[in-house]
C-alpha cells in the first residue's frame, strides 16, 4: 500500500473537520481567516488522531526486524520467489527463522518524521500565537484593520507573557543543573515539555468527567421521563436566557438610536455609526430609519470614537447572543415536542408513531419508503431503549478500562495496562490489523471523552459552541485552541498506556516517529518521572466526583442551576418548563387550525371569487368599485375578524381547561390537526 493509506487518511480527516466548521460555524457570513483558523486547528488535530495508529504499526513492524537480524519482509520474499525457484531445486531445502510481514498500511522510511514535524509545530503555531491574536481581532470593536490589530497586542501581552515567564523558569532550571549544556534540540525539548504539561493537566480534568458522564448520558437516553424531565428543566433556563437576551438587545438598540440621533450624516464618526446600525438586524434598522425622519433634536453630548468602539463591540455581542438563543428555543422545542409523542405513542395500542406537528422532513423518500412511521414506531417504542443501555455499559468497560491503565500503565514487569497487554498479544502474532484496530478504538475513545466535553462546557456565556451555523468567531478560535493543546499530551498519555514511550516504559525499542519529534522528556527528570506518571493518577478521584455530581452541585450552590434530580429547584424548574412548553404548544395549534381554515376558505372559494378577490386573501377590493360599496365590505370584514379573534380566544380556553391527554383538539392517525372551527355550512354564521 506504501504511503496510499496516508493519502485516504489525510483527505478523510479534512472533509470530516470541514463538516464539523459547517454544523457549527456559518461559512457564509463569518470572517474567512476565522474559519481557515479553524479548519486548520481542526484538521491538524485530527490527522494525529488518525494517523497515530499508522504509526505505532509501522514502528512494530521495524522492531520485529530489528529483532530478527534485519531479515526480509516475506512480502519482499514473495516478490523475490522467481528469483529462488532455480536455487531451491538445486540446494537443500533449509528451515528459516520466522520472519516479520510488512503491515497493509506501511509507510516508507523518511515520510512520517516529515509529516509529524509539520503537523505539530503548525499546530502549535495556532494555538499559541495565532489563533489567541485572531480571538482578539474578530471579537475587538475597532472599525479598521489597523485598530484591531493595535486592540489584539494589547489584549495579548500579558497572555504572552504569562506562558513566556513559565517557559523562562524550565530554561532557567535546565541551564543552572551543572550536567547539562543547553542546546537548539533541548530548547525544543523544553517548549514541547511545558506545552504538554500545561495540556496534560488540562486532559486529566477534561478525561476525568468525560469517562463517567459519556457512558452514564447513554444510559439515560434510554429513559424517556428523565429526557422530557431534563428537556422541561432546559426550556426553563433557555426561556430566561432568551428574555435577557432580547432585553439585553432592546438595551442596546437605545443605545444605537440615542447615538444614531446624536451625529449627523456630516459628522466625522457618522461612518463609524453607519457601521454600527449594519450590524443590527433587519427590523431595528427600519425602526431606526423612521425615528430619524420623525425625530429633530440632537443630544448635547456627543459619543467619542473609544465610546464609538464600546458600542459596536456590545452590538455584535448581543446580536449573536439573541440569535443563539433563538436558535436553541427552537431546538428545544422540537425536542420536548418529540419525547411528548413518544410518550403518547408509547400508551397508544396503534402501531404507529404520530407526530404533532408534521414537518417537511417528515414528507421526503426516506420517511416514506425506509424510515415509516411504524418503523420509526418500533425504534422509538421497542429498540431504543435496548440499544442504548448496550451501548452504555461498553462504553463503560471502556471506561474502566482506561482508569485502570491510567493508574497503572507505569509497571512493565508485570504489564498491568490492558491496552499494552492486548498490543503486544496482537504484536507477537504479527497482527498489524488488529494493533491498529486497537490504537485506533482506544485512542478515538480517549479523544471522544476530551473533545465530546468541549464542545459541552459553557463558560459564562463567553465561550459555548452551539451548532445550526450558531457559534461566534471566538467560540470557534478557543475550541481550536483546545484542541491543538489537548491532542498532544493525549497521544503521548497513549503511548504511555501502551508502552511505545520509553521516557515512561524505560524500555529499550524503536521510538514512534511521533515520540522522536517530541524529544528525550529525560531533560526535565520531575517532569518525565514525575508528573507523567503520577498525576494521570487523579482521574480516578476525577470519576468518583463526576459519579456523585460534586461539580454540579457546587455549581448549584453557587447559583448556576445544573440538573439534579433530588432537588427542590430542579423541580420547580422542571414545572416552569412544562408550562412552557404547553403554552408553545398551544400557539403552534392556534396557528396551525388558523392556516388550515385558511387553505380550506381558498380551496372552496378562491375560485368563485377570482375575479373580486385575490387568492392570497379575501380582503382585497377591485379598483373600480364605488367607495360606498367598498366601506361596507371593510366593515364587514372588519367585523368577520371580530368574530374569528372571539372564536379563536373561546377555542384558547377550552384547550386550558383541558389536559393534553385528554383535550378535544386531537389529532387524526396521519398527525394532523383536527380543527374545532365552525363546519362549512355555517360559516358565514356570525356575520
Amino acid at each position: 500500500m506504501s504511503a496510499a493509506a496516508l493519502a485516504v487518511v489525510v483527505v478523510v480527516v479534512f472533509f470530516l473537520a470541514l463538516y464539523l466548521l459547517q454544523c457549527y460555524g456559518d461559512l457564509r457570513r463569518q470572517q474567512r481567516m476565522v474559519l481557515l483558523g479553524t479548519l486548520l486547528s481542526w484538521y491538524l488535530c485530527f490527522l494525529i488522531v488518525f494517523i497515530l495508529p499508522l504509526d505505532v504499526s509501522t514502528t512494530i513492524y521495524k522492531q520485529c526486524i530489528l529483532d530478527n537480524g534485519n531479515r526480509p519482509s516475506p512480502v519482499t520474499q514473495a516478490r523475490q520467489s522467481n528469483q529462488t525457484k532455480n536455487k531451491s531445486s538445486v540446494n537443500p531445502t533449509v528451515s528459516t527463522p520466522k520472519v516479520c510481514e510488512e503491515p497493509w498500511s506501511y509507510i516508507p522510511d523518511g515520510i512520517l518524521p516529515v509529516f509529524w514535524r509539520v503537523v505539530y509545530w503548525t499546530s502549535q503555531f495556532l494555538t499559541w500565537l495565532l489563533l489567541p491574536f485572531m480571538q482578539s481581532y474578530a471579537r475587538s470593536g475597532a472599525f479598521s484593520r489597523v485598530g484591531r490589530i493595535k486592540t489584539a497586542l494589547i489584549e495579548n501581552a500579558i497572555y504572552y507573557g504569562t506562558y513566556l515567564l513559565i517557559f523562562i523558569s524550565l530554561l532557567i532550571y535546565v541551564a543552572a543543573h551543572p550536567q547539562w549544556q543547553l542546546s537548539w534540540r533541548q530548547l525544543q525539548t523544553i517548549g514541547i515539555t511545558a506545552a504538554n504539561t500545561w495540556g496534560l493537566f488540562l486532559l486529566v480534568l477534561l478525561l476525568g468527567y468525560g469517562l463517567v458522564e459519556i457512558p452514564r448520558s447513554y444510559w439515560l437516553l434510554s429513559s424517556y421521563d428523565y429526557l422530557l424531565a431534563k428537556t422541561y428543566f432546559k426550556a426553563a433556563k433557555v426561556a430566561t436566557e432568551k428574555a435577557s437576551a432580547e432585553e439585553n438587545l432592546a438595551d442596546v438598540m437605545e443605545e444605537v438610536t440615542g447615538v444614531h440621533e446624536a451625529i449627523r450624516f456630516n459628522h466625522g464618526l457618522r461612518k463609524c455609526v453607519d457601521t454600527i446600525i449594519g450590524k443590527c438586524p433587519a427590523e431595528y434598522q427600519e425602526e431606526l430609519v423612521r425615528n430619524a425622519e420623525s425625530s429633530r433634536g440632537e443630544q448635547n453630548v456627543l459619543p467619542t470614537k473609544g465610546g464609538l468602539f464600546k458600542l459596536h463591540k456590545k452590538v455584535i455581542s448581543a446580536v449573536q447572543r439573541q440569535g443563539q438563543t433563538l436558535v436553541k428555543w427552537s431546538i428545544l422545542l422540537e425536542q420536548a415536542f418529540h419525547l411528548e409523542d413518544v410518550a403518547k405513542s408509547q400508551s397508544s395500542p396503534l402501531r404507529h408513531f404520530t407526530h404533532s406537528f408534521p414537518s417537511e422532513q417528515n414528507h421526503g423518500w426516506v420517511r416514506r419508503f425506509i424510515y415509516t412511521p411504524t418503523v420509526e414506531w418500533y425504534w422509538e417504542c421497542v429498540c431504543r431503549q435496548g440499544f442504548y443501555r448496550l451501548l452504555a455499559v461498553l462504553l463503560c468497560l471502556l471506561s474502566a478500562a482506561v482508569v485502570w491503565s491510567e493508574c497503572t500503565f507505569f509497571s512493565t514487569h508485570p504489564v498491568l495496562s490492558l491496552f499494552a497487554v492486548f498490543v503486544q498479544m496482537a504484536e507477537k502474532h504479527h497482527n498489524y490489523i488488529c494493533i491498529e484496530m486497537v490504537c485506533f478504538v482506544s485512542i478515538l475513545f480517549l479523544c471522544f471523552c476530551v473533545y465530546s466535553t468541549v464542545f459541552r462546557i459553557r463558560v459564562f456565556n463567553y465561550y459555548y459552541l452551539v451548532p445550526h451555523h450558531q457559534t461566534d468567531a471566538y467560540s470557534l478560535q478557543f475550541s481550536g485552541m483546545l484542541f491543538c493543546r489537548l491532542t498532544p499530551p493525549l497521544c503521548l498519555n497513549f503511548l504511555g498506556l501502551i508502552h511505545m514511550d520509553s521516557a515512561i516504559s524505560h524500555q529499550d525499542r524503536i521510538q514512534t516517529s511521533y515520540t522522536s519529534i517530541m524529544g528525550s522528556m529525560s531533560v526535565l527528570y520531575f517532569i518525565s518521572d514525575g508528573f507523567y506518571i503520577y498525576y494521570p493518577m487523579l482521574v480516578l478521584l476525577l470519576c468518583f466526583a463526576t459519579y456523585y455530581s460534586l461539580g454540579s452541585r457546587c455549581l448549584n450552590l453557587l447559583g448556576f442551576h445544573q440538573y439534579i434530580t433530588d432537588d427542590n429547584l430542579t423541580s420547580d424548574l422542571v414545572d416552569e418548563g412544562r408550562e412552557h412548553i404547553r403554552r408553545e404548544r398551544r400557539k403552534r395549534q392556534k396557528a396551525e387550525d388558523g392556516e388550515n381554515r385558511r387553505w380550506a376558505w381558498r380551496d372552496r372559494y378562491g375560485a368563485q371569487d377570482g375575479a373580486g378577490r385575490s387568492r392570497a386573501g379575501y380582503t382585497e377590493i377591485n379598483d373600480d368599485q364605488s367607495g360606498p360599496v367598498t366601506e361596507t365590505k371593510n366593515s364587514v370584514i372588519t367585523f368577520r375578524r371580530d368574530g374569528e379573534e372571539e372564536d379563536e380566544q373561546h377555542r384558547s380556553l377550552l384547550r386550558d381547561h383541558y389536559s393534553d391527554e385528554g383535550s378535544p383538539n386531537r389529532r387524526s392517525t396521519e398527525g394532523r390537526y383536527l380543527s374545532l372551527s365552525p363546519s362549512r355550512a355555517g360559516i358565514f354564521d356570525d356575520v
